[in-house]
């Protein structure tokens, strides 16, 4: 079941001769439980893609569907809304508030939306991601590996129909970075969590079902590095024959 597709999207900046254009005419879909991974050079137009994906960027063309929602044709009310029930977005740089405990960090956006405490489900999350110990800690008594795990946990929490990480471990060393990754990929797995990935990290990069290449704001390459169903035990599926 598809639960992302965009459409033609564009983005420009600037004007005259000064315009850049960051995004130029991006179409694909994603099916839901899928794991995607994005990768292209500096200034390729990934984080102004996953940016747009995650409706915290308007496009200046085409069109955004998750969970069959045009997200991009809600007012901003709505699209506030729909981002915390529908969207769990991952940073590179965790974007915690530093006056929150871990507990409180991760419900935030729940609280947010006026809904009801769900115990057993942050119990269950914070469990998951190792953090049972340091509940009560605020981000500045973590190491970088704990404040990326509540930011994944955080952005968990609500079911969201697809999670979107922009270079997750880009500010973790490989140990923990591939820690993190392995947490990614078990909520992919046990949760049937779709996932959209940027990564600098080719070895980051294959471990996803499918691998997009941008450069210079176009999609270069669509391949499928291995079958959804091989997440839980079956064999790859290279498909070298889509590479250029």
């Amino acid at each position: 079941m598809e639960i992302l597709r965009c459409e033609n999207l564009s983005k420009v900046y600037g004007a005259g001769d000064a315009q850049v254009k960051a995004l130029d005419d991006v179409s694909f879909s994603v099916e839901a439980g899928e794991f995607v991974s994005i990768v292209g050079p500096s200034g390729s137009g990934k984080s102004t893609l996953l940016h747009i994906l995650g409706g915290v960027d308007k496009p200046t063309g085409g069109k955004v569907f998750i969970a069959g929602t045009d997200i991009h044709a809600l007012n901003e009310n709505k699209l506030a809304v729909f981002r915390r029930r529908q969207i769990g977005l991952i940073y590179q740089f965790y974007n915690l508030l530093p006056v929150l405990n871990v507990d409180e960090n991760i419900v935030l956006p729940h609280l947010l939306d006026g809904r009801k405490m769900d115990k057993e489900r942050l119990d269950m999350v914070v469990e998951s991601m190792g953090l049972a110990e340091r509940r009560n800690n605020l981000p500045g008594q973590l190491s970088g590996g704990q404040q990326q795990r509540v930011s994944i946990g955080r952005a968990l929490f609500n079911h969201p129909a697809i999670v979107l990480a922009d270079e997750p471990t880009g500010n973790l060393d490989r140990k923990t970075g591939a820690e993190i990754i392995r947490l990614l990929k078990e909520s992919n797995r046990s949760q049937k969590q779709t996932l959209i990935l940027i990564t600098h990290d080719e070895g980051i990069a294959l471990q996803a079902d499918r691998m997009l290449c941008i450069e210079d704001g176009r999609i270069t390459r669509d391949e499928r590095i291995r079958m959804k169903s091989s997440a839980e035990g079956g064999s790859s599926v290279g498909t070298g024959g889509d590479r250029q």
